[in-house]
């Protein structure tokens, strides 16, 4: 599993009519690979509700999503296992099929609101117009592989 975090001021989606919205918080990008497991899900959305990538009143990273009531834009990006090592045109075969990959992604996205987060979903295998203005900027990249983090 992938998920590339990035700390917003704001983001959106929107997909036809189709549309979700967040203020301060997190954009998430998920991508699910063909060796995901549920394990994954649990330890990736774990340090994610945890993270403390908000300034305190020192200027510190030190608050956490929860310290400062913040909400998680979740899109799913199967793009993430894109790979590139041949010619010119990625392949994703490393990608979990779409009909598994869906299903993941809400738990994944049920995973994190048990954290008593609120998390608002992209729409799941469509074209997506995605709007963030990033905090920071502050990215972050988490992987687990076999229940661990990398």
């Amino acid at each position: 599993m992938r998920v590339i975090l990035q700390k917003v001021k704001k983001a959106s989606v929107t997909a036809g009519d189709y549309y979700q919205s967040i203020g301060n918080g997190y954009c998430l990008f998920v991508g699910i690979g063909v060796n995901t497991s549920e394990e994954d899900l649990k330890v990736v959305a774990k340090k994610i509700a945890n993270t403390r990538i908000f300034e305190d009143e020192a200027g510190k990273m030190n608050l956490s999503i929860h310290d400062v009531g913040g909400s998680i834009l979740s899109i799913s990006q199967f793009t993430l296992y894109a790979n590139v090592k041949k010619g010119n045109r990625p392949s994703f075969t490393d990608a979990k099929p779409p009909i598994i990959a869906q299903k993941m992604y809400e738990q994944f996205n049920e995973i994190l609101k048990s954290y008593d987060l609120e998390v608002y979903p992209g729409a799941f295998g469509e074209m997506m117009d995605i709007s963030l203005i990033n905090d920071g900027p502050v990215t972050i990249s988490f992987e687990s592989v076999e229940g661990k983090i990398q």
